[in-house]
């Protein structure tokens, strides 16, 4: 395999988080905090390696990328961004550990929103700045990686989202991705830039707004406060963050249609007709719950639930309450919805609104099959016949995830956690969703975990985040057998 093309990605991608660590140095240094040498000096670190790997790469070019060598790019440069990410957590007044450091970095950067870090309200707001820059900087990643990368690869059936019009050959995937990146990366600064002003107008201060926005958009979840957006206490905060939370998790692809004349797009795409159904019902449940058991304004009861449940589903993780005493039916509720997330292309995480309805019409047909064995029945996703092929990568990806996701629970409460504390953190780990259930709630942080529980929290984040496959298939013989 030819390492360059690999090398020039990632070595151009950690000079670029170099310089956004110049961001938070220059806050720190403004503001007269002396972490600012913490980051000037992880960026010095971090560009002098980025451009050394982009250097030595130079001859190699990035014309091509091969099938093999996108899954490996984009494995590396996660956990490459991830080890650099971590610098400024292990350096600073906190002092992390390297497993802490990886651990916030890698929540960060997948967008998962668990954290180890407690007494945010008493932190240097270079470090608050930082998790939400990882933030906002996985969020467009998974974006164009979802968009361009994903769907060449094949991976759980995403090829379903090719672009229309363009030459699909993997050597064409870095072309794309740049002029998908340059169209997205516009419509993502431009609605950060929207939700930013529309906290502080709520009543936000301008730092938090601002950090807020980049972790509401990339449904990230990473606060700057202990209480998350429970800090506020403020009704119109949380509908504005619930309305940025589902902008984030729709299609991004279908905002550029959306420009580009075709008003229609969003509304009549199936994928976001199915998400905005499932988040009202839920809603519309579990509000009436809270009214009639737990003894709740309707206002109230509407408010939570609103916020809460649309934080979880789309695999934000912020939180105004601690729903895990909301009450019996409450908490499978939140349980099952970590798996849903929300569309594909989109910030969001989990399994994915697409995958259950070609899982539902694969199902339908073979309903039909069995009542009418000497008929043709042909499965139809947004109004085109579904291919085998797109079938069998979806079932494998629900037999694989769910592996995994038992795996990882099994690892969890070998190394000490009770039941709902293993099973909740495994689904928020793999699911990307921040708080998990009992021990982990959202009124508490993964800081008390054993080492290697945070380990295993850590990969399966990284799983989750790149559709599974794409981290597994390393692992197998036939990748590296020429």
């Amino acid at each position: 395999m030819d390492f360059r093309p690999i090398l020039m990605i990632v070595g151009t991608l950690l000079a670029t988080l170099a310089l956004v660590m110049c961001v938070p140095a220059v806050v720190d240094a403004f503001l007269g905090n002396p972490d600012w040498e913490v980051f000037a000096a992880s960026a010095g670190v971090t560009l002098f390696l980025g451009v050394a790997m982009a250097l030595t790469a130079t001859t190699g070019g990035v014309r091509s990328l091969s099938v093999r060598q996108a899954f490996l790019m984009t494995t590396l440069t996660w956990v490459a961004l991830t080890v650099f990410a971590s610098f400024p957590f292990m350096f600073s007044e906190r002092d992390l550990s390297f497993t802490d450091a990886f651990f916030e970095a890698m929540s960060g950067l997948t967008t998962t929103g668990s954290t180890i870090l407690t007494d945010l309200d008493s932190l240097p707001p270079g470090i608050l700045l930082w998790r939400s820059l990882l933030q906002w900087l996985g969020g467009i990643g998974i974006i164009v990686m979802a968009i361009a990368i994903l769907p060449m690869l094949k991976v759980g059936g995403m090829q379903l989202f090719r672009m229309e019009s363009s030459d699909q050959s993997p050597e064409k995937a870095l072309p794309r991705a740049a002029q998908i990146a340059s169209t997205i990366g516009i419509i993502y600064l431009f609605l950060t830039m929207v939700w930013a002003g529309a906290f502080w107008l709520a009543g936000m201060s301008g730092f938090d707004a601002v950090a807020h926005a980049m972790t509401t958009i990339a449904t990230g979840g990473f606060s700057t406060h202990d209480d998350s957006m429970g800090h506020f206490n403020h009704a119109a905060i949380d509908y504005i963050a619930s309305a940025g939370m589902v902008i984030g998790a729709l299609p991004f692809i279908l905002y550029v249609r959306f420009l580009q004349g075709q008003f229609m797009a969003l509304p009549r795409d199936p994928q976001v007709q199915w998400f905005l159904t499932t988040v009202f019902a839920v809603v519309v449940v579990t509000a009436v719950w809270l009214w009639l058991e737990q003894d709740k304004h309707p206002a109230d009861a509407l408010r939570l639930a609103t916020f809460n449940i649309i934080s979880i589903i789309t695999g934000t993780g912020f939180a105004t309450d601690d729903f895990s005493l909301w009450g019996h039916f409450a908490l499978p509720i939140f349980f099952f919805i970590m798996f849903i997330g929300g569309c594909a292309g989109s910030t969001t995480c989990g399994i994915k609104v697409f995958r259950f309805q070609i899982l539902y019409a694969a199902c339908r047909t073979q309903l039909r099959h069995l009542l009418h064995p000497h008929g043709v029945f042909i499965p139809y996703y947004n109004k085109q016949p579904i291919s085998d092929e797109v079938i069998i990568s979806v079932l494998s990806f629900f037999f694989v995830w769910f592996l995994c996701f038992t795996v990882l629970a099994l690892g969890l409460g070998f190394l000490g956690l009770d039941f709902v504390t293993a099973f909740s953190s495994a689904a928020t780990a793999i699911a990307n969703v921040g708080p998990a259930l009992g021990e982990t709630g959202p009124a508490t942080t993964f800081s008390e975990l054993h080492d290697g529980a945070k380990w295993l929290m850590a990969i399966g984040m990284l799983l989750g985040r790149l559709e599974l496959f794409t981290v597994i298939v390393l692992f197998t013989r036939a990748f590296w057998r020429n």
